[in-house]
């Protein structure tokens, strides 16, 4: 028998078995496209560690023999299937997309927006936490007031993007004042902004909330810097959010200073770092813990309160052997640092 005959008596065999078996075979093609259906959430489950001295650069930086990481979690689309596998698998959690929108009528563009600014503030606070206890220069050169949440509650004509300029032709450095000045005005102001790169008035009304004259939305401020010796950060766009400041925190610090607070070990750690300097709280603790133990972490610095007895009971349930360290301010952090062995 030759080649061309072998090869049509195997297609008569599979056209034969497919006849036989169609429906069967349709039902698993059915099914195969059914579990790929996106849904309405996220799942998260552990992810991994990056060591932050590739993402920050002092010039003429002190050299450390560790590193110190952030830890990240995993997200995973959103299926039929890997929704199911959620209830199922012990270290995957479901969370609405919902859950990262403030309004129903935010888009991808405005979540990444918010996630980028939300990293340059934590990188913002870092640097004059890190270069204000190292003692170094820094000196504020700039600030810049930012809408990143909208209220479909209060409508108004300001955009999540929107720079704010000044209201009524005053212009503060300090959300807080804006606030404030609020409270004195009547029903409506005049907000100037920069939008897509050309100042623009707006009439904006004021709402009552809480015995509180408000426009209705969400602000963010970003302090810029002037800093001797100069300091470079760069983070990519896929690791945007403010959870890593305490760790990009004690990098600047480390690179300042000459005493090498990893001591040659791996150092990892989740939280914000607040204008205070105190640690803020973070969402997804165990996963963060998850990745950090998966990447060979000696330390894992988390915030103190219910972040920290969350991962010591999860550490205590999955027996995990990094070493927790319980962290209030960028200040307790180094003092804890420093007493390692």
């Amino acid at each position: 028998m030759n080649l061309g005959d072998r090869m049509k008596k195997i297609a008569t065999k599979i056209i034969e078995y497919i006849k036989e078996e169609f429906f069967t075979i349709l039902f698993f093609v059915v099914l195969y496209f059914i579990l790929q259906i996106p849904v309405n959430y996220y799942i998260i489950t552990g992810g991994g560690t990056s060591d932050v001295s590739s993402r920050i650069s002092v010039e003429n930086k002190y050299e450390s023999k560790g590193t110190f990481n952030i830890s990240y979690v995993t997200e995973l689309p959103g299926t039929v299937i890997s929704y199911l596998l959620s209830y199922v698998v012990p270290s995957w959690d479901r969370e609405s997309v919902e859950l990262y929108k403030y309004t129903t009528t935010e888009s991808i563009d405005d979540i990444e927006f918010r996630n980028n600014l939300d990293l340059e503030s934590a990188n913002s606070v870092a640097t004059y936490w890190a270069y204000t206890l190292a003692e170094k220069e820094i000196e504020k050169t700039d600030t810049k007031i930012y809408v990143i949440m909208t209220s479909e509650k209060y409508p108004n004509p300001l955009k999540i993007k929107d720079e704010i300029i000044k209201i009524n032709d005053i212009s503060y450095d300090n959300i807080e004042q804006y606030k404030e000045y609020l409270q004195t005005q009547e029903d409506e102001v005049m907000v100037t902004v920069l939008r897509n790169g050309k100042e623009i008035e707006l009439k904006t009304k004021l709402y009552a909330e809480k015995d509180q004259k408000v426009m209705g939305v969400g602000l963010e401020r970003i302090d810029l810097y002037h800093t001797n010796p100069e300091v470079k950060i760069k983070f990519r766009s896929s690791e945007s959010g403010p959870s890593g400041g305490l760790i990009s925190a004690l990098e600047i610090y480390n690179q300042l200073t000459e005493e090498d607070l990893t001591k040659g070990l791996k150092i990892t750690g989740t939280g914000t770092i607040e204008l205070d300097g105190t640690i803020g709280t973070i969402g997804g603790v165990e996963h963060k813990l998850l990745g950090a133990e998966a990447s060979n972490t000696d330390y894992f610095l988390v915030p103190s309160g219910e972040n920290y007895k969350a991962a010591k009971k999860y550490k205590k349930e999955k027996k995990l052997k990094t070493k927790l360290i319980e962290v209030k301010s960028l200040e307790d952090a180094i003092a804890k640092l420093e007493e390692l062995q």
